[in-house]
């Protein structure tokens, strides 16, 4: 069906006057007509009683009103969502945060996402570093956030932010009783708790060269999660180094943070998200993190 005829109709029934209909849709009075009785042939039913001086609405003719304006209502509506999403102003976007960064760098930036595209639906979950780009791979999530450097094919990874890494050292260990920075050089031979580097190898690699730059001590115990691993320090087990976020989160009886001598570590959080051709949401989500300087805290 022509759907313009449906708009004249609509048109027609509110003004119940076949000049001003014209006028307001800028047609001729003859050309209206004819459209009417067009759109009255393709339904098959009178819409317009034409017996008296002036017309009047038939039952169909005051249900196709109805319906008239109710399918162009719905048809902006169409239009409209086309276009949000189009410009990335609304559909689906699944990120995935990394148990590394709890604190407001990635949260900041979703946080002002969610405000600037409100009709955008969200689904949220946290992976870690490695499972984050398998998921990206796999088409599982569209963004996650990871810890550089990422070598993996692709996938481009832009830095949102970065945050110091303290040592974690046990409540009874020397190095809790001591006041100020710790030397690396105090930590050098001191045994360590770390998670395996598989889940995380740019930011295993970056920790460990800025802490224990001479090479790693002894790793005595390997756990999957920084919590596990907190728990391992609590037990005098070694020490550990987790950034700054992740270390006060998880912050628990039995251990004590310290900060290193200068230059602190650092390590950076990324976005990542799969090479080539982004959908307006990934893009828009891409574009926003891009604009907003860096954290560092």
């Amino acid at each position: 069906m022509d759907l313009r005829r449906w708009h004249y109709f609509a048109v027609l029934a509110e003004e119940m006057h076949f000049t001003k209909a014209a006028a307001r849709l800028f047609v001729s009075q003859p050309s209206l007509s004819q459209q009417i009785r067009a759109f009255e042939a393709d339904l098959g039913v009178a819409l317009l009683d034409r017996t008296g001086p002036r017309f009047t609405l038939t039952e169909a003719g005051r249900v196709a009103a109805v319906e008239a304006r109710d399918l162009l209502d719905r048809l902006d509506r169409a239009r409209g969502a086309i276009t949000a999403a189009g410009r990335g102003d609304a559909g689906r976007l699944r990120i995935a945060y990394t148990r590394s960064a709890p604190g407001p760098l990635a949260g900041d930036l979703v946080a002002a996402y969610r405000e600037r595209y409100p009709d955008v639906e969200l689904a949220l979950e946290t992976g870690w570093t490695s499972l984050n780009l398998a998921r990206l791979a796999a088409g599982e999530i569209d963004v996650g956030f990871v810890r550089p450097p990422v070598t993996a094919p692709d996938v481009e990874v832009a830095v949102v932010g970065s945050e110091e890494v303290l040592l974690v050292v046990p409540s009874g260990h020397a190095l809790a009783r001591r006041r100020g920075r710790v030397r690396r050089a105090a930590i050098a031979a001191e045994p360590v708790v770390f998670w395996p580097r598989e889940n995380g190898p740019g930011q295993y690699d970056a920790i460990s060269g800025q802490v224990w730059p001479g090479g790693l001590p002894p790793i005595v115990r390997e756990e999957p999660e920084d919590e596990q691993l907190m728990r391992a320090v609590a037990e005098g087990a070694g020490l550990a180094a987790v950034p700054e976020h992740r270390a006060r989160a998880l912050r628990r009886r039995g251990v004590v943070l310290r900060r290193l001598e200068d230059p602190p570590p650092r390590i950076d959080l990324g976005l990542a998200w799969r090479a080539g051709s982004a959908s307006p949401v990934v893009r828009a989500f891409v574009d926003l993190a891009s604009s907003r300087p860096p954290g560092s805290e």
